[in-house]
């Protein structure tokens, strides 16, 4: 068919797609409901996706950001389900068994719990057609993921994981507020938060010409080798803060300049920094149809509709100073960190102290 068929998997999501042309996409879906529907689990693939898993584990141990962000889940969300990496512990992919994966989907790939989307060179009316003669042995279950579990809520603690590595050039760190979740109003202004405060990159160019403040102060004063805000949502929580590499030796004055620029969202906020964070705010993924039909399907499992581009700009464009200093005092001011940091960082400021502000970090900074 010369199209394209994957799946992936995030810590609240799951995702089985295909890319097909217009002339295949009938073959493509039920393609589709047989995987979902009729998978064999026979135990000689089991044991050959098990090996591909666990390489996959080690890549991604390799990779310092994604291993930050693992932890920084971890230290922050405790004890809860988000505390759990994706692909979970090596000791449960070597022992999952055919009757693990049967019972997980008889629980979990029920109708009601699942979207199905398309986009491109499609018609609505026939791709409902086709789903309706394909999708017939799933279960109608109304049990949500939330009810499943309902006992283990995701409570935002404030920590910190260090992770010595001297054999690392630089330093990798991760600081972190509580967030909001998909539904909480105030998602879309920590989502204007997040652009004022942007990213920056040594090798990108652009340095102390860059709008963002932080991106200014690092670039200027060399202290890190890139850094990027972010803004994570989920059901009933989210992480929002800094990601950053720096050398060891740069560590104290990043942090500092980092919490500085966070915590001045509280106090002093102008007029024209909300405008440019507006005009940089990044726009819904409208050209490729794989990334239309993804942010359909999780609109619906998150919001229960798709927002109308007119209703999502209008709530953009509705932020203002005044919207981003109450946000950042809901969410900033006098309120928990999590850091996760790795490397050579025995001279990153810790989240506890004789010294610690009303952050609960001994990182002190001082507002004009």
């Amino acid at each position: 068919m010369g199209g394209h068929l994957n799946a992936y998997t995030s810590r609240e999501q799951t995702t089985y797609y295909a890319k097909v042309l217009q002339s295949d996409v009938p073959k493509a879906l039920s393609i589709l409901a047989d995987i979902l529907q009729n998978s064999k689990f026979d135990d000689n693939r089991i044991l050959r996706e098990r090996d591909v898993i666990l390489r996959e584990m080690e890549e991604v141990e390799k990779q310092p950001d994604e291993v930050i962000f693992d932890h920084l889940h971890a230290t922050a969300f405790q004890y809860s389900p988000l505390a759990r990496t994706i692909l979970g512990p090596a000791n449960n992919i070597k022992t999952i068994s055919k009757e693990h994966l049967q019972s997980y989907i008889k629980t979990h790939y029920t109708a009601p719990r699942m979207v199905i989307a398309a986009s491109g060179a499609v018609r609505h009316e026939d791709i409902v057609e086709t789903v309706k003669g394909l999708f017939t042995k799933l279960s109608g279950d109304p049990t949500t993921a939330s009810q499943l579990v309902a006992k283990e809520p995701s409570f935002f603690t404030g920590s910190e994981v260090r992770m010595f590595d001297s054999d690392l050039p630089l330093a990798h760190f991760a600081v972190a507020f509580n967030g909001a979740s998909w539904t909480d109003p105030d998602s879309i202004p920590l989502m204007v938060m997040q652009a004022m405060l942007g990213s920056w990159n040594k090798n990108a160019g652009g340095g102390k010409h860059m709008g963002s403040e932080l991106a200014q102060r690092v670039a200027i004063n060399d202290i890190a080798d890139s850094y990027m805000a972010f803004n994570t949502n989920y059901k009933d929580t989210g992480l929002f803060g800094v990601f950053a590499t720096a050398k060891p030796d740069c560590l104290d004055d990043l942090a500092y300049s980092i919490m500085y620029e966070i915590t001045k969202l509280v106090y002093r906020v102008s007029e024209a920094d909300v405008i440019r964070a507006l005009e940089i705010f990044p726009a819904p993924s409208l050209g490729w149809t794989s990334a239309v039909a993804e942010d359909i399907g999780r609109q619906l499992l998150t919001y229960g509709r798709r927002i109308p581009l007119a209703e999502l700009f209008a709530r953009i464009d509705a932020v203002n100073a005044s919207t981003i200093k109450r946000v950042a005092n809901r969410f900033i001011y006098d309120r928990d960190i999590a850091i996760a940091s790795m490397g050579p960082v025995g001279s990153c400021p810790t989240t506890t102290g004789s010294d610690a502000g009303p952050t609960g970090t001994d990182i002190s900074f001082a507002l004009p």
